[in-house]
């Protein structure tokens, strides 16, 4: 799945945002590290994002599915 980001330049390097992942956030000295950077930030997100999930319907005795978008 592709996700939009948002680099911004500054005096260190890029700053890099995914604004479908709120608080998803990263850096880098080059445009090419903060890209990767990203990448690891959003499957990370994605694997706590997951695992709340799962956490969550637990304590509601709810079952956890997926749908494709």
């Amino acid at each position: 799945m592709k996700y939009p980001v948002i680099l911004i330049k500054s005096d260190e390097g890029f700053a890099v945002s995914c604004p479908a992942l709120p608080g998803c956030w990263s850096q880098g000295k080059t445009e090419k590290d903060a890209l990767a950077n990203i990448r690891e930030a959003i499957q990370l997100w994605l694997e706590v994002a997951e695992e709340d999930a799962r956490r969550e319907a637990e304590r509601e005795t709810g079952t956890l599915t997926e749908v494709t978008v």
